[in-house]
């Protein structure tokens, strides 16, 4: 059997509400599971090595790389990117920008990771607004939400590109072939929508290399009633939060019921088995973070919140998103289909 070219994915360490302790065990777990993976773990090499005594792992496949400083999630990020240069985020896009790491994966601030990863990074040539594409559990599987944060106001090309590279990400990385295309809307009628809707929509149908379905409401969402879901970054945000809210709130509920009687407790043990596995399957972690697309380097968005399971998750992702080569297909699918337009 051959051995899989090594990814590497650099992970800010400093970044998040459970770091350092859940950045490092994630890692650890990483490389503790897969051969084809190795870390560099960024940020401050004095706290990063005091938590890594803890765990046992291959010397090989985790690196340090120091980082004096933190940008905090409540920190401006066009003046934290400026002023922070060796800051654990600025140092990461760095190794994705000089091609040291394959990625960088980060759960800190969002607007910060999105000035660095347009101002260090930078975009593919021809992309216009990189969205983020957040994976998020359906009825069906997973569906994917572009843009679900990046850019609040979009004209109808960016939404364009937005669906087209989705399509590829979803083909590609999740397996799904011929991914239905959907733009979010007030209706299901084609003159539904505001102005950017009613301008998108034909631009969709007249594209060839996607399969576009028409308009999609919230409420059919859930019911993974197509694959890739574009809209601005306003709505995309606001369709995340509320999913990941209601979802739980439901599991909360669902729990406070099982465990309300001496019937529904003795119930709750015989369901429990099969319940677990269903809100597994519902759990957004399990699907890693919203990568940012059209970068010239892979740049990813873990939850503020996440913890190892899913910095596992993110850098498993990170090696899919390299071997099915996305940013060479976007570059061949999207950017050479502008040059011709031009």
């Amino acid at each position: 059997m051959l051995m899989s070219e090594m990814t590497v994915v650099a992970l800010d360490a400093m970044g998040g509400d459970n770091a350092p302790s859940e950045m490092i065990k994630g890692a650890v777990d990483a490389v503790n599971t897969r051969d084809d993976v190795k870390v560099i773990l960024v940020g401050k090499e004095d706290v990063i090595k005091s938590e890594l005594t803890a765990y046992s792992y291959p010397a090989d496949k985790i690196e340090i790389q120091n980082a004096t400083e933190v940008i905090e999630t409540a920190e401006h990020p066009v003046q934290a990117i400026k002023r922070k240069k060796d800051s654990s985020m600025v140092v990461g896009l760095h190794l994705v920008k000089d091609k040291t790491a394959d990625a960088f994966v980060s759960a800190g601030n969002s607007g910060a990771l999105l000035t660095g990863g347009l101002g260090i990074v930078g975009r593919i040539r021809g992309i216009e607004r990189p969205p983020f594409g957040a994976l998020f559990p359906v009825k069906t599987g997973v569906a994917l939400l572009a843009d679900s944060g990046a850019n609040v106001d979009c004209r109808p090309s960016h939404l364009v590109q937005f669906a087209k590279m989705g399509s590829i990400y979803m083909e590609k990385v999740v397996g799904i072939k011929n991914p239905r295309v959907a733009i979010v809307n007030n209706g299901a009628e084609e003159e539904k929508g505001n102005s950017l809707v009613k301008e998108t929509f034909p631009l969709l149908k007249e594209c060839q290399d996607i399969n576009f379905i028409g308009s999609i409401e919230a409420r059919n969402i859930p019911n993974g009633d197509a694959d890739v879901i574009v809209c601005d970054g306003f709505v995309g945000n606001v369709i995340l939060k509320l999913y990941e809210g209601l979802a739980g709130t439901l599991v909360s509920i669902i729990k406070g019921g099982l465990m309300s009687t001496l019937r529904s407790k003795i119930g709750a043990a015989l369901a429990l088995p099969a319940l677990k596995k269903t809100l597994k399957a519902f759990d957004a972690t399990e699907y890693g973070g919203a990568p940012l697309l059209g970068l010239n380097g892979l740049v990813v968005k873990t939850h503020g919140s996440a913890k190892a399971g899913e910095v596992k998750n993110t850098i498993f992702q990170c090696v899919a998103f390299k071997e099915q080569r996305i940013n060479e297909l976007i570059r061949e699918n999207i950017v050479i289909e502008k040059k011709k337009e031009d």
